[in-house]
């Protein structure tokens, strides 16, 4: 599953579950257990890169952009090149550590807006990671362990950078079937795929469009599934309005008065269309699964309605939590 969506994404809300383990279960059902997921990373089969969780064998499209930013550091991380050294030092010598236990010798502290003032070792780390030096080696509880990246990677050749990129590109469009060849450009993923597969037009909607013609005239058997806000078939609000019609947002960061669907909607999937929004939030202190809304785009009828509280039970159920309603 992994393989075939390319990333799970890591966000530190855990509202319903844990963002990855929300898009295993959407798509695997409640035969996933986190433990898997887990036991994946523990034996590198896949690994974590800069927020997202990627099969193993990927890092080679990623090594020649790592190595190219190693060439082009930063005026930041220039003037704290002693404390990188001084990181990679200790780490070489007792990894994984988790930041706190790394030392913070930065001759000039990180400025941000706020969110990140002074997080000095955590900003290098990240930027150590994406130059290819440092590495997650797994989680202590949220606590991120660190370790050098020779020591987690594979030891695979580096994939040429124009070939690594179409290849990326490729495999982004394999796991959406149909996107943007170029769109509003994002962290952590892109959401257009360049030239990969084949130009389409799509009825009623602006644009050309990219197809992956593998998955043209491929059986469907639709299901009704409570989408993650990060799965890939929701990430791209844009596209989801465009060809769906959904409008949807996460509205997290709103306050109350001002949400539609709540603090962390989930997406309703139903066959081919997205029909809807569960305003849920698991109390893990209280033991249950609070279920506060069922918003729907377009009133539902009785098969839907049924299959919609199928899922809702499933999820209270893998959850194992008591579900309440209202």
């Amino acid at each position: 599953m992994v393989r075939h969506l390319t990333l799970l994404q890591i966000d530190p809300t855990a509202a319903v579950a844990p963002t990855a383990d929300l898009v295993c279960w959407s798509r695997l059902g409640s035969g996933y257990s986190p433990a898997d997921l887990v036991d994946a990373l523990g034996r590198r089969s896949m690994v974590e890169l800069l927020a997202t969780i990627r099969p193993a064998g990927d890092l080679a499209l990623y090594r020649a952009e790592m190595a190219e930013r190693r060439t082009r550091p930063t005026a930041w991380v220039e003037a704290n090149d002693a404390c990188r050294r001084d990181i990679l030092a200790r780490l070489a010598a007792e990894g994984p550590l988790p930041s706190r236990m790394l030392p913070d010798t930065c001759a000039v502290p990180w400025k941000s807006t706020g969110w990140t003032d002074n997080q000095n070792v955590i900003r290098l780390l990240e930027l150590m990671s994406s130059r290819g030096e440092v590495a997650v080696a797994g989680r202590l509880g949220r606590d991120r362990l660190w370790d050098l990246a020779e020591r987690i990677y594979p030891d695979e050749p580096m994939v040429p950078p124009a070939e690594a990129l179409r290849r990326r590109d490729e495999r982004r469009l394999r796991a959406l079937g149909i996107a943007r060849a170029k769109t509003t450009k994002v962290p952590i993923e892109p959401y257009d795929v360049g030239e990969a597969g084949e130009p389409a037009v799509v009825e009623g909607v602006k644009g050309q469009w990219r197809v992956d013609p593998a998955q043209l005239g491929q059986p469907f058997n639709g299901r009704t599934a409570l989408l993650s806000p990060f799965d890939r078939l929701i990430h791209d609000r844009r596209r989801a309005l465009e060809l769906f019609d959904f409008d949807y947002g996460l509205e997290m960061y709103k306050p109350a008065a001002k949400r539609r669907w709540g603090y962390y909607a989930l997406p309703i999937l139903h066959g081919d269309r997205l029909v809807g929004k569960l305003d849920a939030r698991a109390d893990r202190k209280a033991g249950v699964l609070r279920v506060n809304a069922v918003h729907e785009d377009q009133p539902f009828g009785a098969d839907v309605t049924a299959d919609v509280d199928g899922e809702i039970v499933a999820l209270a159920d893998w959850l194992q939590l008591e579900l309440v309603r209202g």
